[in-house]
């Protein structure tokens, strides 16, 4: 939790007025059972007639320090609730700034629901500490050594009983503490482990509907949920052993403090006042030890959830943003050395020994069967990943030196994975140039193909898209990806398979369109697809194989030089023949 302090910025005085006011409020609470001792002994009169002067004076006092104590209460918990909101936005907005920052590489080391629990539970609990932080923890161990000091002052050999009470109660916390902490954390992991289930069944209803595998899925997370349960009820058990312990020590504590005070009582060394403000301390003690066995607890599963914050901090991004570079737009648009790369150290090269040039307006086409390394070399060159062996060049310039505005500037991507977010067709479209008009996104939109289908609805622009594109087909929202992407202008647009829900026809008028715009804008496209129809007709075709180029040249050079990519050919425009 200490790493999490600086995410108090801003909020220093009311994390330090806090617990000032709520140490006044504990001074009042350990003034009164004085005044309770001196009402019982010299205030109460005796027999009919006495004075209730002292007793009325006496209860105001009590009163007052009631009044007093709760609007020092009241005005701490304000404070603590302040600060401990502001830290938690504080560190959800940079945790959240913070993960953006990551590359591919990083975002593998971490599950999606796991950042998502992260952000949320981990966070809310590091707000509670802080919360609990402020307005107790430094109340509890000031009334507990307050009592004692208190009750020494009553009478030094009662308050041994005190210290006693109190040094086993501790070695109890620190016991359970130590023991409960590392189970916290794995609790934490456990609902990782829950949360990615849920996500992923979510997403995948249909799937699940379709292969009617509803009872298989419910039976994983039903088991996943039941390893939660046991865990957190095995923790919850050791953690709520503290109250029981610290309710027996201190009641016993009570119960020896009754005895030998009645003997100090009998023999005239303490008054019947003095045993009430012995007891009335030890009460004290009970409860502020109960409330620190309670802040053990939340402080032990807010431990956890910082070191699993801390660990993202930690992380840093693998990919250092360039100092800037002017681009040279007469020099190859893409341009590839000798490039091997492989995700993991020892793993082996996902691509390895690349070389390519391609030239402004030119078009390149990927081909290659699954896992043949078509993404991975799309995401080198874009630079969501990063070579160590070779050297990746965009307009001229290595793609290290570029600041991520100007290499992203460069770009227009339509991900394999199809990504539109709930809003608008005109909100989707506006991602990668907010200043986009309607003209410019309508034109766009035809560009793409996506005309027909965005004008049939009523809305147009308008029309809103359900989260995830639920509501839209495969074809229609990879047609509204590939718009989002010429919105932007760029000077390289990357179709990452993402024309394979696309009909034939549909096909060949968006490869139509954009020869067109490459005719007229020197627009640099690289095609990755299945489909050898979808690259026949492009300037280079580039074929794939366990990451190895096999093949390079334009369609009829491979069909005479490359067997990969004749089989792959004479399979397809064999399966098109037979229907």
């Amino acid at each position: 939790m200490l790493k999490l302090i600086r995410f108090l910025k801003g909020y220093g005085l009311k994390t330090v007025v806090g617990p000032l006011f709520k140490l006044i409020e504990a001074v009042f609470e350990l003034i009164t059972p004085l005044v309770v001792a001196w009402v019982i002994d010299t205030a109460i009169p005796m027999g009919e007639g006495g004075d209730y002067s002292g007793l009325v004076t006496g209860g105001l006092i009590i009163l007052g320090l009631g009044v007093f104590g709760l609007a020092f209460s009241l005005t701490a918990q304000f404070f603590a609730s302040r600060a401990s909101l502001g830290f938690g936005t504080n560190l959800r907005r940079e945790l959240y700034k913070h993960i953006n920052t990551f590359s591919y590489a990083e975002l593998d080391k971490f599950s999606t629901t796991s950042l998502i629990t992260r952000l949320t539970s981990d966070v809310n609990a590091a707000q509670q500490a802080v919360a609990m932080f402020i307005r107790l923890v430094l109340r509890a161990p000031f009334i507990v050594v307050g009592a004692i000091v208190m009750a020494m002052i009553i009478d030094v050999k009662m308050s041994v009983i005190f210290v006693a009470a109190a040094f086993v109660i501790g070695i109890c916390l620190y016991i359970i503490m130590s023991i409960s902490m590392p189970k916290y954390k794995g609790v934490q992991a456990k609902l990782d482990t829950v949360s990615g289930l849920t996500k992923e069944n979510l997403v995948g209803a249909r799937v699940v509907r379709a292969f009617g595998a509803e009872e298989r899925e419910k039976a994983r997370f039903n088991a996943a949920s039941e390893t939660l349960a046991e865990a957190s009820v095995k923790v919850g058990a050791l953690s709520a052993l503290l109250n029981p312990l610290t309710y027996a020590t201190l009641n016993l504590a009570v119960i020896a403090v009754l005895y030998f005070g009645g003997i100090k009582v009998d023999t005239g060394a303490l008054t019947q006042g003095e045993i009430i403000a012995l007891v009335n301390y030890m009460t004290q003690i009970l409860n502020a030890m109960v409330v620190f066995a309670n802040l053990l607890v939340i402080f032990t599963k807010a431990s956890a959830s910082a070191a699993r914050i801390n660990e993202v901090f930690d992380t840093k991004p693998s990919i250092e943003e360039g100092k800037g570079a002017a681009p040279d737009y007469d020099a190859p648009a893409v341009e590839l050395i000798n490039v091997t790369f492989s995700y993991t150290e020892s793993g082996n090269p996902a691509l390895e020994n690349a070389n390519l040039t391609l030239n402004k307006g030119e078009s390149l086409g990927i081909l290659g069967g699954t896992g043949s390394g078509k993404t991975t070399l799309i995401n080198l060159i874009t630079g969501l990943y990063r070579v160590k062996t070779g050297k990746v060049k965009v307009f001229g310039n290595d793609i290290k030196d570029y600041t991520f505005e100007e290499l992203y500037s460069f770009f227009g991507v339509a991900p394999q994975k199809c990504v539109l977010f709930s809003g608008t067709v005109r909100d989707n479209m506006k991602w990668g140039n907010e200043a986009a008009t309607d003209e410019e996104i309508n034109l766009a939109i035809e560009r793409a193909q996506a005309k027909e289908f965005v004008e049939a609805q009523k809305e147009g622009l308008n029309y809103v898209i359900a989260q995830e594109g639920k509501n839209l087909s495969g074809g229609q929202r990879q047609r509204l990806t590939i718009a989002r992407a010429l919105v932007k202008n760029p000077k390289i647009l990357i179709l990452d398979d993402s024309s394979s829900a696309l009909d034939f026809a549909t096909d060949a008028k968006l490869r139509k369109s954009l020869g067109k715009m490459r005719e007229e804008e020197k627009l640099t496209t690289i095609t990755v697809s299945q489909r050898v129809t979808g690259l026949k007709y492009c300037d280079e075709i580039i074929v794939l194989e366990d990451g190895k180029t096999v093949g390079k040249g334009k369609h009829d050079e491979l069909m005479s030089s490359c067997e990969t990519y004749r089989e792959i050919f004479m399979s397809q425009n064999k399966g098109e023949e037979t229907k």
